[in-house]
């Protein structure tokens, strides 16, 4: 039974046939040289446009916030053009599409930077993992991540305007709106994450500072283009890329009660057991209280993404954890997903070898059900 999943909502201005949210998804297939989206990129949206609402994969807000090979940035005519047509694709097939903004922060290498600098970050600190370059081959590698440079308070004020551009920029390219990704290890989720920011000025110390640059970004983004348009997404106890908090229930808690004043599409929280997030074995055993703290603090519509299937997808909505589910993994094996799981039919399997890079194999051509 679906019955939940398949119930109509109003998500801002937009009245959603049904509750199945396709993920932002990480496929770094962008076409070079500029890192602009082209047919292929194109089929794959159209594709999906059955979704509820598509959240795009995380788009580069500047050249600085790139930190992997092949991902589409939002700041060049280029790109403004060439996402043009991948919204008009979407909204041809009757779908819905936001575009998620993302500056990764210090995730990043000196080959995506401008003039080969040092990724930037709250503090210059050691960053426990690796991220996708480009070899002397042209070959996508995982490379090392160096220790970034602190960012001062004018590239923290660069950055909020960046972000206002992108989103404008989003939204002139045809975006339905925007979601701002504070999660997932990258730049804002930096700044909110006390083992990450250890500055001494007016973004650190304090979780009201250390949330500060997100809020200073959604003011921004809200001025530009409506909160109605807006959302965010976040990743309480996280650990991907050296996340982790002193205190989350205080600092999420604060975050949330401080977006309630917004009126914003939704917030979009992803659950530790998500795969990328943390690994199984590290799932803070608080993360229940959190989800619930959150869920009763926040005022509007409110996703949860996290390794959902049919079953479990029913069972948040039924019980009100979630105001709707969205799905990654299994929107790249099956486009046709909404079909699948209100029918009841069988699921393409994904190939994780193709996730990251390639051609249209793994991409544009997993089958439709019969």
């Amino acid at each position: 039974m679906t019955q939940n999943l398949f119930q109509p909502i109003a998500v801002g201005p937009f009245d959603l046939p049904h509750r199945v949210v396709m993920a932002p998804l990480t496929r770094s297939r962008a076409g070079q040289p500029g890192d602009v989206p082209t047919g292929l990129n194109i089929e794959y949206y159209r594709q999906r446009a059955s979704a509820a609402l598509i959240i795009t994969e995380a788009t580069q807000i500047s050249r600085q916030g790139q930190g992997y090979a092949w991902t589409p940035g939002i700041y060049s005519q280029a790109q403004v053009d060439a996402w043009r047509q991948v919204a008009d694709a979407v909204h041809d097939a009757d779908g819905l599409i936001f575009m998620q903004l993302w500056h990764v922060g210090r995730v990043s290498h000196p080959s995506f930077q401008p003039d080969g600098a040092l990724p930037v970050a709250p503090s210059a600190l050691p960053v426990p993992g690796r991220t996708f370059i480009v070899d002397a081959n042209g070959e996508g590698t995982w490379g090392e991540i160096p220790v970034p440079q602190e960012l001062t308070i004018q590239g923290i004020q660069a950055i909020v305007e960046d972000y206002r551009q992108a989103a404008r920029k989003a939204l002139q390219a045809g975006m339905d709106g925007v979601e701002i990704h504070a999660g997932n290890g990258y730049l804002i989720d930096q700044f909110i994450n006390s083992q990450s920011n250890q500055r001494q000025d007016a973004y650190g110390g304090d979780y009201r500072n250390r949330a500060r640059l997100l809020l200073e970004v959604v003011e921004a983004v809200v001025e530009e283009v409506g909160a109605e348009r807006v959302g965010v997404r976040l990743t309480p106890m996280g650990r991907f890329m050296g996340m982790g908090d002193d205190t989350p229930e205080a600092t999420f808690g604060y975050i949330v009660e401080a977006l309630n004043r917004y009126g914003l599409a939704y917030l979009h929280l992803v659950e530790p057991m998500m795969v990328g997030t943390v690994k199984d074995e590290q799932v803070d055993p608080r993360w229940d209280l959190i989800i619930g703290q959150l869920r009763e603090a926040w005022s509007g519509v409110l996703i949860l993404a996290g390794g959902y299937d049919a079953q479990t997808a029913e069972t948040a909505l039924a019980n009100g954890r979630a105001d709707l589910i969205a799905f990654g993994r299994p929107f790249i094996a099956n486009p046709d997903l909404p079909r699948r799981l209100r029918e009841g039919l069988p699921l393409n399997l994904p190939d994780a070898a193709s996730f990251f890079g390639g051609d249209h194999r793994g991409y544009t051509d997993y089958p439709l059900h019969g």
